[in-house]
């Protein structure tokens, strides 16, 4: 028998989901799907299009006609174009964060999520995979840490791409951030009553994913051969 694995990580913006997703898919040989950068896609249409952030209207609708592809390679495509390096601009994580919070643009998203799930093995990380998306996942994540370190986390990470940006500018924004993700009416952030907590503020890269692996292990080790 065959079956196919769903691994939803959910959590907090700079709580590492994006870089833990990326390493497990690979070491499991599943499909990576970023669904963050679904939503800074739309985000980025919106800008260019001249869409404001007060059309609802216009922005499902954008949603809704959106041709994304995610490549294996980690390339985000909309409507045909590479547009990994533009969504990931310092602007776009408030744009997404804005975007997220209108129901008829994740409705869009969330059907479009769950075809690219449907069809092979994947690791799926956002802020609603294991509550909305994929409920009935087999491995669920939760993965936070301090408000301190995600911040710091982010702060490298902005800098490793020539970006300045300094401590308290990014927490004020990554806790304006999380207060929107968290009371948002329509799927906010919040963790599933099944998934597994994991606080990676004093852990590494290496021991965050070797502790993920082993929680795959520990849930799919039935007998039964995993459809990648």
């Amino acid at each position: 028998m065959t079956k196919r694995i769903t691994v939803a990580i959910d959590g907090p913006a700079g709580a590492g989901k994006s870089t833990l997703a990326r390493r497990v898919a690979a070491r499991l040989g599943f499909l990576y799907i970023d669904t963050g950068a679904m939503y800074r896609a739309v985000a980025l249409w919106a800008g260019r299009a001249g869409v404001s952030w007060e059309d609802r209207g216009g922005l499902e609708r954008l949603a809704l006609e959106a041709e994304l592809e995610l490549t294996p390679e980690g390339r985000v495509l909309l409507n045909g174009e590479d547009v990994s390096a533009a969504i990931r601009e310092p602007e776009m994580s408030q744009a997404a964060s804005v975007v997220s919070a209108i129901p008829g643009v994740r409705r869009a998203l969330v059907i479009k999520q769950q075809q690219m799930g449907a069809a092979s093995s994947c690791v799926m990380e956002g802020r609603d995979i294991g509550t909305v998306v994929f409920p009935e996942a087999e491995v669920k994540i939760f993965l936070d840490a301090s408000p301190e370190e995600r911040a710091r986390r982010r702060v490298s990470d902005l800098a490793s791409r020539g970006i300045a940006a300094g401590f308290g500018e990014v927490f004020e924004e990554m806790k304006q951030r999380d207060e929107r993700d968290s009371t948002r009416p329509d799927s906010p952030l919040r963790q599933a009553p099944d998934a597994i907590y994991i606080d990676s503020s004093g852990l590494d890269e290496n021991q965050v994913e070797e502790a993920l692996l082993r929680i795959v292990r520990e849930r799919t080790s039935n007998g039964k051969e995993v459809q990648r």
